[in-house]
């Protein structure tokens, strides 16, 4: 043990110092650019929703942004155009977030088309509780911040009528446009709930709108069963 105290000693005297006798200190690995780029934009988009969340999008201003995001100007405008640019981002993440663990849940419920469209909407709606600030942004400021945000609002509401018909019954007696209309009014009745600000209670209404939606496809029987679901 002593020889091998001896030796390391030896070794350290042998290696050179820097200028001035100083040792030298370890340094941190330097994260890389893509990261340290993609957390920057990240905390802008977390920046606006928070903001017009709280203010609505037409008091935000570029210059809160920066403040809340903490990040410079130049570092904004590098990675977004302007203020709707980065208001369109924070749309686009949170309708896709939500539809991914839509489509997980429903995916998961396995074969009743009742269970994989209660599993989709409870999925849903625990996302707007976890999340108050995007579901604000999604159901209410974007429906009318820009013509583009509104046609962004349509488009999502377009895919959650997709998601809807494919794991509801067909051929149960409802017309093409159920889905349509039960989307739509499941819709209206969220809007309404955030903006009045009971975002965390949203999964409250589960059992109301899944009768709501459930209703029009009463009488279905699941596979297997031979009997209907719900009388």
């Amino acid at each position: 043990m002593r020889a091998f105290l001896d030796t390391a000693a030896i070794l350290q005297a042998m290696l050179p110092l820097p200028a001035g006798g100083a040792q030298l200190k370890p340094t941190r690995p330097a994260l890389p650019k893509e990261f340290v780029a993609s957390r920057k934009r990240r905390r802008i988009v977390d920046a606006m929703t928070e903001l017009s969340a709280e203010k609505g999008y037409g008091a935000t201003k570029i210059a809160d942004v920066v403040r809340r995001a903490g990040v410079a100007r130049k570092t904004l405008y590098d990675n977004f155009g302007g203020k709707e640019e980065i208001f369109l981002a924070a749309v686009d993440a949170a309708i896709e977030e939500s539809l991914d663990r839509v489509e997980a849940a429903c995916a998961a419920a396995g074969d009743g088309w009742s269970d994989r469209v209660a599993a989709g909407l409870q999925t849903f709606l625990a996302y707007l509780a976890e999340n108050p600030a995007a579901a604000k942004i999604c159901l209410v400021e974007a429906i009318s911040a820009t013509p583009t945000s509104s046609a962004r609002y349509r488009e999502a509401t377009q895919r959650f009528v997709d998601l809807l018909t494919r794991n509801a019954p067909s051929g149960a007696g409802a017309s093409d446009t159920t889905a349509e209309s039960l989307v739509g009014g499941v819709a209206w009745i969220l809007h309404q709930q955030v903006r009045q600000g009971g975002t965390d209670r949203a999964l409250d209404l589960t059992p109301q709108l899944l009768d709501f939606i459930l209703f029009p496809y009463q009488g279905v029987a699941e596979p297997g069963s031979g009997t209907g679901r719900r009388k």
